[in-house]
């Protein structure tokens, strides 16, 4: 151990292996150490996300659980500056003062997990690229980071970006670090985009059981100019004991006229705004012919809050699938899954959240298969006891996976980050 760590050795590391760095600096001196020992560790934050991805093989972890606080925030300059691993809602808490947000809708896996909220840290936020409602719509997570800082594998302190909107200054790292799941950079500070809050939100429901109809409107929606911005499905569930029957005491709402399937639109803005654009919608979708309801404010943010927060999956033991394709496959799509597996569609019909039952490794295999040949990517977020490995958590083709080594190669030379996380043998 070096002169330095062994100096903080009662801050860095206690009896399970695990360092606990107070700052950069500190993170740096840790991972010279392990890079000169060839000791590889596990990166972690509040391990909201931890069970996502394979299983790590390392003795050493890192948490960087201590670089929590907000740096600098100007609300003029529409920027937040946090150290990496700050609480997503500690940021929410202190943009909601000024009536901002992160416009891009943090996940929340913590019902998934565990049956409770826990949104985790904006490190963690950042490092899976995982968007809300809004993303077809503002962008991903990478879209809203500014800059970064950060320790690289060799130890070396590594920054990118800066605090302002237009940064053209070299390449931007953050696209490469944003959805690498910790194992580029042990994270030490980021600096967001944030946007102001719209003062209203109502949502249409639209009640039909048609799924050529809702891949019709869906391409309706992403084509209109009255700035949805939210366009989910929400299908009835399998009638099938293994899957948690919960859809409509989640989804109970006053003003919500019929059950079973619906398709909700979120409209955003101020009052007579949002009036005028239900108008424009109900004319360019021809909801008068349709079953609707209309859903206030206070009903309609609710409704994203359970959407966002995956609460149809809450403590499932099955395996749960996100698949991203081109909207215009949707139709194919939807007509393979049927109602043979509890899902819904968001983003305007390009990601689905698919609930496979536990003993079901065969589907997930052909799920996979389809979604490729569709176009698109899937990864499988959570994965039941039953599920034995042999399938690849995160679609990657032959020429990515080789970019991806030399990724990890300009990072993180000796694999000490997280090693085989995303990708066996990187």
């Amino acid at each position: 151990m070096s002169t330095e760590v062994r100096k903080n050795s009662q801050i860095f590391q206690d009896s399970n292996n695990t360092y606990f760095p107070e700052d950069e600096t500190q993170i740096s001196s840790v991972v010279k150490e392990l890079f000169k020992k060839n000791q590889p560790a596990e990166v972690i934050g509040l391990g909201s996300k931890s069970f996502i991805g394979n299983k790590i093989q390392s003795a050493k972890k890192l948490s960087l659980s201590k670089l929590s606080g907000i740096i600098e925030y100007l609300p003029e300059e529409l920027y937040i500056k946090v150290k990496a691993n700050t609480p997503v809602e500690l940021i929410e808490k202190e943009l909601e003062k000024n009536n901002q947000e992160l416009a891009f809708e943090p996940i929340d896996f913590g019902f998934v997990e565990n049956g409770k909220s826990n949104k985790g840290t904006i490190a963690g936020c950042l490092s899976c690229n995982f968007a809300g409602s809004r993303r077809f719509k503002v962008g991903s997570v990478r879209d809203h980071i500014l800059g970064f800082r950060g320790v690289n594998g060799k130890g070396d302190i590594i920054k990118s970006g800066g605090t302002v909107v237009k940064n053209v200054t070299g390449y931007d790292l953050s696209k490469l670090v944003s959805g690498s799941f910790g194992t580029l950079v042990a994270l030490s500070e980021i600096t967001l985009k944030v946007l102001p809050k719209k003062k209203s939100s109502n949502t249409i429901t639209i009640h039909t059981e048609d799924k050529k109809l809702v891949n019709e409107l869906f391409e309706k929606i992403s084509s209109s100019s009255s700035e949805v911005s939210g366009a989910v499905y929400v299908p009835e569930e399998p009638k099938d004991d293994s899957y948690n029957q919960n859809k409509e005491m989640l989804f109970k709402f006053n003003d919500l006229k019929f059950q079973g399937s619906f398709l909700a639109l979120r409209i955003e803005g101020d009052k007579l705004s949002i009036e005028e654009r239900i108008k424009v919608l109900t004319m360019e979708l021809e909801l008068q012919n349709l079953n609707t309801s209309i859903l206030d404010v206070h009903q309609s943010v609710p409704l994203w809050k359970k959407i966002n927060s995956l609460e149809l999956f809450e403590n499932t033991k099955n395996n749960l699938l996100r698949a991203v394709i081109p909207p215009s496959k949707g139709n194919e799509l939807i007509q393979k899954i049927g109602n043979k597996f509890k899902y819904y569609i968001d983003w305007c019909g390009s990601l689905y959240w698919i609930e496979v039952k536990s003993n079901k490794n065969s589907k997930i295999i052909e799920i996979k298969r389809l979604i490729i040949e569709l176009g698109g990517y899937l990864t499988i977020v959570k994965k039941s006891n039953e599920f034995d490995y042999e399938e690849t958590i995160f679609t990657i083709d032959e020429t990515r996976l080789l970019i991806s080594e030399k990724i990890k190669k300009s990072f993180d030379p000796k694999r000490i980050f997280n090693p085989g996380k995303m990708y066996r043998g990187i």
